[in-house]
């Protein structure tokens, strides 16, 4: 058996005695594998609740008897954001950013009935997931496990008697680091047979799952090497798990939950009611079609009448208020598109700041990785949105060309008793309607989105890996 692996075991079997390691590694397991049932028990919950309510609200719409179009543009319908598998081991955004829409014509809807707003103050600290515990919990057991490895050697005298044995300074750290990284890898094998389970569900991508799998082993293996490098550093154990739990507190938790807020704070967002009232204000610029006098829509009405050839909207073929709907939607629908750009640049640049503090916590970078690869990050809500937006604009059009089509201008301006009826579409024309239906990106794209996490986590990797070697030469020098 080679040095290393004598090593290796010696400080595994000095693990095995500490009835403290024995106990926080235990924990670590069982705390991983409830993530990992809770977690998956909840977003399969979740599915079946949403395509419930989803389906409910299909045949809301679909039920609806005869109706005048622009009713039922005014009636409007409920989509729901589906999730994909790997959402059960990285929920990502999607308790923060709602998970439902509403749509109607004239305006854009942001998604609500987020769990957090509907939940305890306790969720909006964190849920427990795979994810979660292996981002956060999963560090500090292997600190509380590894503090001692090298200062402990040092302090005891230990490494010099190792040294004149013929033992090198790197077959010592060698097997150190083969026992931490053996007990990180066991530690985190709960959550990856978690990953396995996933991948026999339908819709699971193994690309971007191949992906996860690299950087959270990336992130443990991180940690296991930060650890023996202050370990070699500091010659007293105290100094070396003091330093370590200072380390873990400002990269895992004060910087995650720092950097949000400081980008908020230099680039601030829109709220809803914002704006609402930049669009109104701009869309009296651009024109009200429910203004008759508005000078956009005065100009629109002449280019109709000379289109047709028609001196006035009565003689016209076609009904002039859905054409007037129609045009009225485009400016508005173009309005809210040219905000939410806006909206989302602003957000993307708060998350570039995020991304680079991301350089200064791995942790970051493996959180920004998580939700990239599970399709659960604002990327994905994005992709829902925009989606949404396309099927909502789409919808109401079409009930407008109903209107346009199917009802005349005499019947659609008309108060006599009968007028009501005569202005009625027949509702099969509601039923044909397609339901909505999330297309999300393939392996490669997700996979893609998550590169730039990866790359960090691994520079942080060959980094301290780098530090390790050159702290491992001068190791028991003192």
């Amino acid at each position: 058996m080679s040095v290393v692996r004598l090593i290796a075991r010696d400080e595994l079997r000095l693990m095995a005695r500490n009835r403290v390691a024995v106990i926080a590694f235990v924990l670590l397991i069982l705390l991983t594998l409830v993530a990992a049932a809770s977690a998956w028990t909840h977003q399969r919950g979740i599915a079946t609740l949403r395509a419930r309510h989803a389906h409910a609200a299909e045949a809301a719409f679909k039920g609806q008897p005869d109706r005048h179009p622009h009713r039922m543009v005014h009636y409007g319908t409920f989509i729901f954001r589906p999730l994909g598998p790997l959402a059960a081991f990285d929920p990502g955004v999607d308790a923060f950013t709602g998970n439902s829409m509403f749509l109607e014509g004239h305006r854009q809807n942001s998604a609500n009935f987020g769990d957090v707003r509907q939940s305890s103050l306790l969720v909006r600290f964190g849920q427990l997931t795979p994810a979660f515990v292996l981002q956060v919990v999963a560090p500090l057991m292997l600190i509380f496990l590894g503090y001692g490895a090298l200062a402990r050697e040092t302090e005891r005298g230990t490494l010099r008697l190792l040294m004149l044995q013929g033992t090198s300074r790197g077959q010592v750290v060698g097997g150190k680091l083969l026992a931490l990284g053996t007990v990180a890898l066991l530690g985190g094998l709960p959550a990856m047979i978690g990953l396995v389970a996933i991948a026999a569900e339908p819709g699971a991508l193994a690309v971007p799952m191949l992906v996860i799998a690299l950087g959270y082993a990336a992130y443990l293996a991180l940690w296991a090497v930060l650890i023996l490098l202050v370990s070699a550093l500091v010659g007293r154990t105290r100094d070396a798990l003091l330093a370590l739990v200072a380390l873990w507190a400002v990269t895992v938790v004060l910087l995650p939950r720092v950097a949000p807020d400081l980008a908020g704070a230099a680039v601030p967002l829109r709220n809803r009611l914002q704006t609402e009232v930049a669009v109104a204000r701009d869309l009296r610029t651009m024109g009200d079609s429910h203004n008759p006098d508005d000078p956009h829509f005065a100009r629109f009405k002449q280019a109709v009448l000379d289109r047709y050839g028609v001196a006035t909207v009565e003689q016209l073929p076609i009904n002039y208020k859905g054409i007037v709907a129609i045009e009225g939607e485009r400016l508005t629908a173009s309005l809210y598109d040219r905000h939410a750009k806006a909206s989302y640049a602003a957000q993307a640049r708060q998350i570039g700041l995020v991304d680079r503090v991301g350089l200064l916590s791995p942790a970051i970078a493996l959180r920004s990785l998580s939700m990239a690869a599970a399709g659960t990050g604002f990327a994905g809500h994005r992709r829902f949105l925009e989606q949404a937006e396309a099927y909502r604009y789409a919808l109401v059009q079409r009930l407008n060309r109903m209107q346009m089509e199917a009802v005349s201008y005499a019947d659609d301006g008309a108060t006599d008793a009968g007028a009501d009826r005569r202005k009625r579409v027949a509702a099969h024309n509601w039923q044909a309607v397609p339901d909505f239906r999330f297309v999300g990106p393939d392996g490669h794209a997700l996979a893609g989105d998550a590169l730039p996490g990866l790359a960090v986590v691994l520079g942080w990797l060959a980094g301290a890996s780098g530090l390790l070697a050159l702290a491992t030469r001068r190791l028991g020098a003192r």
